[in-house]
């Protein structure tokens, strides 16, 4: 990348952060008024108030809508996957991408289920394939072919994990402008839960033993094997404490674009509505770097992956739903849709204690 490139994308990402506000109190707390009000016990729709509330404090408004939401998943393959961490070879991953495109993925069917569009971005496929598109599209936004392996040295330079960030802000401006009121942070890429666990472990000085889970579905010996990479990646960048090298040497593409999606959404007042283990890696990464951040994020579902809880604490977040999957691709965002717009569906079109002639604390 020329050094023009470079600098225009670290401006893109500090204009980003420096936009990033804080959450509307008096909208939340205006939400949280109306819901006492309505033809029904106070509180008695539990969590979902709280969520209605929390959407308006994001969006900045009492009248919080999501009518256009948008699944966007990014792809993009990892040098560490060649030590042998996952029981699929790296070639799934452009695999997955004619899937996405095909309609016939677990997230293609959930979205269209929620009524949500559905978009792929290739960060970095080692060998991406040729895509015919019938059901998303599949976006070219390659920063290079894979990372290197972390474990031997640095996963990417610091210029190519500026250009992965500042290319998931453009691709959240892109959906924005185009009318995006929510967007869903999904991903692909073999071998992303233990570039996952490694940055969880890292930022969150957590002992790799606990972080790592079986991720594809590795177990036993292929387990350890996991946890003792996660380690020696650890180790070889023992040192690494600031966000910025901590990406560049242990991170992955897709986890980098997906911590810019999520601060552009923050600067948008877009709630960022974050999938499992992998996709809440790139939250903490986008946390660590603007921490107002996770005011705009709302956590789907919570992974079997034994980090994700971690994660979710550290971020101070409840997920809505606790399904026991670990699936990713934003299969358990796409799974929240429903829930948030029937969330708001409520607080929009249900009747008031006043028109019954009731008081409100009824």
């Amino acid at each position: 990348m020329s050094e023009t490139g470079q600098s225009a994308d670290r401006a893109l990402i500090e204009r980003t952060i420096a936009a990033i506000g804080g959450p509307d109190h008096e909208s939340s707390a205006a939400v949280a008024r109306a819901f006492d009000g309505k033809v029904k016990p106070v509180h008695s729709l539990g969590r979902l108030e709280g969520l209605a509330a929390r959407i308006a404090a994001i969006q900045g408004t009492t009248t919080p809508r999501v009518d256009s939401p948008v699944v966007l998943v990014c792809a993009a393959d990892h040098g560490i996957a060649r030590a042998g961490v996952s029981v699929y070879p790296q070639e799934v991953t452009a695999q997955m991408l004619t899937t996405f495109a095909s309609g016939r993925a677990a997230v293609s069917i959930l979205a269209h289920q929620a009524d949500a569009q559905l978009v792929v971005a290739d960060l970095g496929v080692v060998e991406p394939p040729e895509v015919h598109p019938r059901y998303a599209p599949v976006l070219d936004r390659r920063v290079r072919a894979g990372t290197d392996n972390s474990a031997d040295g640095p996963a990417m330079t610091m210029a190519e994990a500026e250009q992965a960030v500042a290319t998931g802000i453009r691709l959240a401006e892109e959906l924005i402008e185009g009318g995006a009121d929510l967007i869903a942070l999904g991903e692909m890429g073999i071998g992303n839960t233990t570039t996952a666990s490694v940055l969880t472990s890292g930022i969150l000085d957590r002992d790799p033993a606990r972080v790592v889970g079986g991720g594809t579905g590795v177990q036993g010996e292929e387990l350890a094997h996991k946890v003792e990479m996660v380690d020696a990646v650890l180790a070889r960048h023992g040192d690494v404490e600031d966000p910025w090298d901590v990406l560049a040497a242990m991170g992955g593409l897709e986890i980098a674009a997906l911590a810019g999606v999520a601060l552009a959404c923050a600067a948008h007042r877009v709630p960022a509505l974050l999938d499992g283990f992998i996709s809440t890696a790139g939250a903490l990464v986008a946390w660590r770097l603007a921490p107002g951040a996770a005011d705009a994020m709302i956590a789907a579902h919570r992974s079997t992956e034994p980090g994700h809880s971690m994660q979710l604490e550290e971020l101070g977040l409840t997920p809505l739903l606790d399904l026991e999957m670990r699936l990713g691709e934003a299969s358990g965002a796409a799974l929240a849709i429903p829930l948030i717009r029937s969330t708001l569906a409520l607080l929009q079109d249900m009747g008031d204690l006043a028109d019954l002639g009731l008081p409100q604390d009824t």
